[in-house]
């Protein structure tokens, strides 16, 4: 205990020894001290050493304290020492300020240790087990050093603590403590672990990460809280960022409705802590992650409709026209609005609505322009309403209608102003800035809508008093062209570029625009003059973009101008530039060290003012242009002649195949809708034959029933002709009912003849039907199936002419059985000696009533049958199309049966062979003397041994 006295104590006598060797000694009493007490005030010691002599205990000593760790897990006081000394040599954070050449080597020290102590992977597993415990000094010290080792060698440890098991879950636990530090200390240790690791970050993502850190958020005070909260957004943002299955995890677990609180500020914007303006601008950097333009447009456009709904981007745009508001908390919140508007018509609509708290309330884009076009404001708070004004007019022809129109004559309002005047402002003012933005700003008005570019070419400018006004046009190639006090505004390269891409996304793609700008006469010699002058390095890019607005006059051009016609502006340039020139200025575009950079993302992002040159979406119009200009100087007219042709071809082409494809939709569709029809008539079909063999069946009972009636009537005449003298007593009731019989015949006789009309029409019906299926049988390959239609046609003919014959001839003998009661009752009023009797008379009118009754009910029947034919007719068509097809598989069926005889014959006659060899060769063995039993024998064996068991049991029974 001396030693340790005199290493942790006061200055012992003699010769102190060195750090190395006191650190050796100790390192020999950790490695070989059996009592507990002795290791612990080892380890301690070397602890104190740690931070003085990290060379040497990290060479020497860490063996031994990684032993510790594996032996004396009982002790968490020897394990906190030993976990805090490993800490120590590892990690790099240094309390006092060293030079670049101490703090290179600080690093280079923490990652030779980190290396050896990752080297065995169980090392690391052993530092997550030690992190189950819940004793404050072995789990605190335990998160540190592992925050350490990821700071150092990151990709390695993520690969190590992947693969090891529950290793993210038992880090995940961190969260849950109810101890501060460590929890806060968990934060910093999940942010080091999920960087640049798409997997952890999944598996982090789905260990209810999200629900715990906005707990936490909301647990310190949301934006008012401090670095704990910072370090939440930290960890949200490394989560969420370019992980487009976290961001959906995200949005379906409705936790961007959680996010609207966060920027619920009050009126009193004053006095912003430095803390809080932080926590702002990561919470805005996390809303900007959800609706990136990088990200896929599908989950963007979900992302901006589910802010849209939950109320964030009002939330926003209220912080965007607070007052008091930090100028990068309103620049960070104007880039937010941009990009949850992008693209979204339903969020750029409620966005060009929003109005400013002033008096009179004027639009929060005319507002935000016109910070715009002030040079007075900050750059980056310019470029961020820049980037508001585009991403408002991105995919959105509604606005930029908006926007154009405030420029034309018939909309303009002296009283207030608009868009439109606040860009024709900075498009002319005398600073570069202003006039870059507004040109660029007017460009996206413009940006893919042929309808705005051509009502663009409507305004008209006041230049002076006096003066004439000019078109919008007509004043930016004046800036261009003129050398007057405008054109040295204009000078400045960066003024020029603007108003150049502006003019260049104009007549783009535009006929009509391409003719406004030829028909000016100053436009075509300026261009041409600019691109052949050899000018230094600034003014390459301009010389390039003139290049570019003259090929775009060539390869638009609708030669309604007979001095500028495409043949002869390439003459112009092969005469004043020469082709190969004007290709290579053209080129000085893309080489421009300002354009990759604009063209890798849509947010104008520039250093400084000097370097904003280049707009994205111009550089999209540059790619597409440049390779169709090059050939179009190229080409000849010949060539050119044959292109129009061909493309005329293939607009033919395109216009017959579009006419094919959709003949072939609709015939599509037929086809369907007949397959429906042939089901649902199939089924009818079936009902209706039901129903005629029972209207048939129905029929012949009246028949049979008739004909009974009709034989006791005649009995009844013939003895009612043998009795005269007993009917001599008819009254003149009798008459009168007689003569309503006559009524009633005249009456069926009409009936008759309507029945026998209709019969008629139905007969035309089915000539009609007849001629036609024979044109069809001779157009059509199924001839066969034709022929089995007619002949059902003919048949349901036949069977509706038999009825009605039936019915004419139930008809005539009605007729003639009231003949006969009427020449009997004349007969009866003649005779003075015959009385008829009353009872056989009522008797004989209840018959002829019945029979009337039968003979309305068969006509009704009649007609139903005729009304149901030609419904029969159509389902029969169909019913033999399906005959055929089920005759096809019948076919079908038959013919795979003849092939399974066939090879069940083939194996019947493999079997006999084989029977046949095996029987020629149990006769060789039996030639040779061998005993071979025949399967007659085996089976009398094996009968004999089933009796002699029986046998044997009923024994012992």
């Amino acid at each position: 205990m001396n030693f340790f006295r005199g290493v942790i104590g006061g200055q012992a006598a003699g010769p102190q020894p060195s750090g190395a060797e006191t650190i050796q000694k100790l390192c020999d009493r950790v490695a070989s001290s059996t009592l507990l007490e002795d290791r612990r005030d080892a380890v301690r010691a070397l602890k104190s050493l740690s931070k003085k002599y990290r060379m040497e205990v990290g060479t020497q000593a860490m063996d031994h304290l990684i032993n510790i760790l594996q032996t004396d897990r009982s002790d968490s006081e020897i394990l906190g020492y030993a976990l805090d000394t490993l800490y120590n040599i590892i990690c790099n954070d240094e309390e006092e300020e060293q030079d670049e050449n101490a703090q290179k080597q600080a690093d280079d020290l923490g990652a030779l240790f980190t290396d050896k102590f990752i080297q065995d992977p169980e090392h690391v597993t052993l530092l997550l087990t030690l992190l189950e415990e819940f004793d404050f000094h072995v789990r605190w010290p335990g998160v540190k050093l592992l925050t350490a080792l990821l700071k150092n060698q990151g990709v390695q440890l993520q690969g190590v603590i992947l693969v090891s098991p529950m290793g993210v879950s038992r880090l995940m636990d961190l969260l849950a403590d109810s101890r501060e530090v460590i929890r806060n200390d968990g934060l910093l240790l999940l942010q080091q672990l999920t960087k640049g690791n798409a997997a952890i970050q999944k598996i982090v993502a789905f260990e209810n990460a999200f629900e715990r850190l906005l707990d936490i958020i909301t647990e310190e005070g949301s934006s008012d809280g401090g670095i704990v909260v910072e370090d939440c957004l930290l960890l949200l943002l490394n989560l969420l960022k370019n992980n487009s299955s976290n961001q959906n995890f995200f949005k379906e677990g409705s936790y961007i409705q959680r996010m609207k609180p966060w920027f619920e500020v009050g009126d009193d914007n004053s006095g912003w802590s430095a803390q809080k303006v932080t926590n702002l601008h990561l919470m805005l950097q996390l809303v900007r992650v959800m609706v990136s333009p990088v990200n896929s447009p599908g989950a963007t456009s979900s992302c901006q409709k589910s802010m849209y709904q939950c109320g964030l981007l009002q939330q926003l745009c209220t912080i965007l026209m607070a007052t008091g508001v930090p100028a990068d908390i309103l620049t960070e919140t104007i880039n937010t609005v941009s990009e949850v508007i992008r693209g979204s018509q339903v969020n750029q609509d409620y966005f060009a609505s929003v109005n400013a708290p002033s008096n009179p309330p004027r639009p929060a884009i005319v507002v935000l322009l016109m910070s715009m076009v002030n040079e007075r404001q900050p750059f980056v708070l310019r470029c961020a309403v820049l980037y508001c004004f585009q991403c408002f007019l991105y995919k959105n022809q509604k606005g930029q209608g908006e926007i154009v129109a405030t420029l034309l004559p018939s909309t303009i309002d002296a009283n207030s102003i608009s868009a439109g005047q606040l860009l024709c402002g900075g498009l002319f003012s005398a600073d570069s800035l202003s006039n870059w933005c507004a040109a660029v700003a007017l460009a996206h008005a413009l940006q893919d809508n042929l309808t705005q570019k051509e009502q663009l070419l409507r305004v008209q400018l006041a230049t002076s008093l006096g003066k004439p006004p000019v078109s919008l046009l007509q004043q930016c190639t004046n800036i261009l062209s003129q050398g007057d006090k405008i054109i040295r505004r204009g000078s400045k390269v960066q003024t020029r570029v603007g108003l150049l891409m502006l003019l260049c996304t104009w007549i783009s793609n535009c006929p009509i625009a391409v003719t406004h700008f030829l028909h000016n006469q100053e436009n075509v010699p300026f261009l041409t003059a600019q691109i052949s002058e050899n000018l230094g390095e600034d003014e390459r890019l301009v010389q390039g973009l003139c290049a570019l607005l003259l090929g775009i006059c060539i390869y638009y051009n609708d030669n309604s101008l007979e001095n500028y016609t495409k043949e002869k502006l390439k003459q112009l340039i092969e005469k004043r530039i020469g082709k190969e020139n004007f290709v290579e200025k053209l080129g000085f575009i893309t080489k421009h060290e300002l354009y990759s950079r604009a063209a890798q993302k849509p947010q104008p992002v520039f250093p400084s003012p000097e370097q904003m040159l280049f707009d994205h979406e111009f550089t999209k119009l540059v790619k597409e242009l440049e390779g169709v200009i090059t050939k179009a100087v190229h080409k000849s007219s010949e060539e050119e002649k044959k292109e129009e042709e061909v493309k005329k071809t293939l607009e033919q082409h395109d216009n017959i195949v579009t006419q094919y494809k959709e003949l072939i939709r609709e015939q599509d569709s037929q086809i369907q809708e007949l397959k429906e029809q042939v089901a649902s008539m199939t089924s009818q079909n079936e009902q209706k034959q039901a129903t005629i063999t029972q209207q048939l069946s129905q029929i012949q009972q009246h028949k049979d029933q008739y004909n009974i009636l009709k034989l006791k009537l005649g009995k009844e005449n013939q003895s009612q002709s043998n009795s005269q003298g007993d009917v001599s007593q008819v009254n003149g009731l009798q008459t009168e009912e007689l003569i309503q019989l006559k009524e009633e015949v005249e009456e069926l006789r009409k009936q008759h003849t309507l029945l026998q009309t209709q019969l008629d029409d139905k007969d035309a019906l089915i000539n009609t039907l007849r001629s036609e299926a024979a044109q069809t049988a001779e157009g059509s390959a199924g001839g066969s199936e034709n022929t089995e239609l007619l002949k059902e046609l003919e048949t349901l003919r036949s069977q509706v002419q038999s009825q009605s014959t039936e019915i004419n001839q139930l008809q005539t003998e009605r007729e003639e059985l009231l003949r006969r009661a009427e020449a009997g009752s004349s007969d009866v009023v003649h005779s003075s000696d015959g009385s008829l009797d009353s009872a056989k008379m009522a008797e004989l009118e209840s018959r002829l009533a019945a029979q009337m009754t039968e003979t309305e009910r068969l006509k009704e029947e009649t007609k139903s049958l005729s009304g149901s034919r030609a419904d029969l007719e159509q389902q029969l068509a169909s019913a033999t199309s399906t005959v055929a097809i089920l005759q096809t598989e019948k076919a079908k069926l038959q013919t795979e049966v003849q092939e399974s005889k066939k090879e069940q014959d083939d194996l019947l006659m493999l079997l006999a062979d084989q029977d046949q060899k095996i029987h020629s060769l149990k006769q060789k063995l039996k030639d040779l003397g061998e005993t071979v039993e025949d399967e007659d024998d085996l089976d009398a064996r094996e009968q004999t041994d089933d009796d002699e068991e029986e046998e044997e049991e009923e024994d012992e029974d």
